[in-house]
């Protein structure tokens, strides 16, 4: 099965940017439209950006519109999540998950790789 392992986290200012990674151990990966993923203590883990297996489209929660950018690389078997302009609220555990179907923001595989934390404080 494929597996799913996220990088890239780590402290930044408000203001600041990060880019996450996140790499697939299967081919598969080049099939699926793919899903960054947050979650915060006590709240549900929500879609926050989305691409289908060709990179034709994208989709954003309205909450990081205009300051993240997913991307990825069917070759390396990898997505991008760059992100800008960060703040505070932006501070959560990022994952990668494949995406059930474009139409539904639910994640294909029940299970999930260790996440990749990210801190926004000054």
């Amino acid at each position: 099965q494929v597996q799913f392992v996220e990088s890239g986290g780590g402290l930044v200012q408000p203001g600041g940017s990060l880019r996450l990674s996140c790499a697939a151990s299967e081919s598969i990966f080049r099939d699926l439209s793919m899903g960054w993923y947050r979650q915060t203590p006590g709240k549900q883990r929500e879609l926050v950006a989305a691409i289908t297996n060709l990179s034709f489209r994208t989709k954003y929660a309205d909450s990081v519109k205009g300051r993240f950018t997913i991307s990825r690389d069917n070759v390396k078997k990898t997505v991008y999540l760059q992100m800008n302009s960060l703040n505070r609220e932006d501070t959560a555990v990022y994952y990668c998950n494949g995406l059930r179907s474009w139409d539904d923001d639910a994640p294909r595989y029940a299970y999930w790789g260790q996440g990749t934390q990210v801190t926004v404080s000054s």
